[in-house]
């Protein structure tokens, strides 16, 4: 009888590092950040407190294993939420930074970056204005955002109820929520599920135009500003003079594992 605590112990050994979270990590000071690549994987207040349905969980921890089989540095932005809230598996960024609202205080060097968790419409449309302002008092290049839509999460703010795939939204939604409590913690799917809502191309475009940062206050008209749609056809949605202007790409990839695959067709 004496080995059944023992077998407990060592059971709970072994079983905590599967679901504890994230404690006792060091934040970086925004004026310490540095960012030692042209890429960088920022992930915006991935919390169950947020999104309560763990809707973009398996997105994240594949967007984040992509990013450091690549050696892309990442970046967790942590608000007030506790620590415990937190469902990355991975618990070693290159940096934990204090970010309320989604506000960037360091600075982003990356031409590049990789856009991973956060309130689609609030906190993460906040780091991505931060962002695209501060790529725009450079001098001129090419930059991308790349959204990794199945660890992005919303709660379809921007979806009208006169847009023509609202009905299916609303009964989604209402099928998700059934019996839970009501707020802001529960009502949130991925972005990648409101593509799969909405499903035509023309549609998903419409939609698309909504939630990007405001590149048309941003970015002067000798940027060119481009979407596209995992590996689709690149739309244009602002044209610029010359035959190689300076171009901003807002890419949506259906995840982590969708963009190793296109990675792979390309080269």
């Amino acid at each position: 009888m004496f080995l059944r605590p023992l077998y407990l112990l060592l059971f709970l050994a072994f079983a905590a590092p599967a679901w504890s979270a994230c404690r006792k990590h060091e934040i970086t000071p925004p004026d310490q950040v540095r960012i030692a690549d042209d890429s960088v994987m920022i992930v915006v207040h991935q919390s169950s407190a947020h999104d309560a349905r763990f809707s973009t969980k398996r997105g994240v921890d594949e967007a984040v294993r992509f990013a450091k089989n690549r050696k892309i540095p990442v970046i967790y932005l942590q608000d007030d939420t506790p620590d415990e809230f937190y469902f990355m598996e991975d618990c070693y960024p290159d940096h934990w930074v204090y970010s309320q609202g989604g506000e960037i205080r360091f600075e982003v060097t990356a031409s590049h970056v990789y856009i991973v968790g956060g309130h689609l419409e609030l906190c993460m449309s906040a780091a991505l204005h931060d962002i695209t302002y501060q790529w725009s008092k450079r001098p001129p290049r090419n930059y991308t955002v790349t959204y990794l839509m199945d660890a992005i999460y919303s709660n379809g703010r921007m979806i009208e109820p006169t847009d023509p795939y609202y009905a299916d939204f609303d009964r989604f939604m209402e099928i998700v929520t059934w019996g839970r409590p009501g707020g802001e913690h529960w009502p949130k799917l991925s972005l990648l599920e409101t593509m799969g809502i909405i499903r035509r191309e023309d549609h998903e475009l419409d939609y698309i135009m909504k939630i990007l940062p405001r590149w048309d206050r941003t970015f002067p008209d000798n940027y060119r500003i481009a979407a596209k749609m995992n590996d689709s056809v690149t739309k244009v949605l602002r044209s610029a003079p010359g035959w190689h202007p300076p171009t901003v790409l807002f890419h949506f990839v259906d995840s982590a594992l969708k963009l190793s695959e296109i990675n792979m067709i390309r080269f």
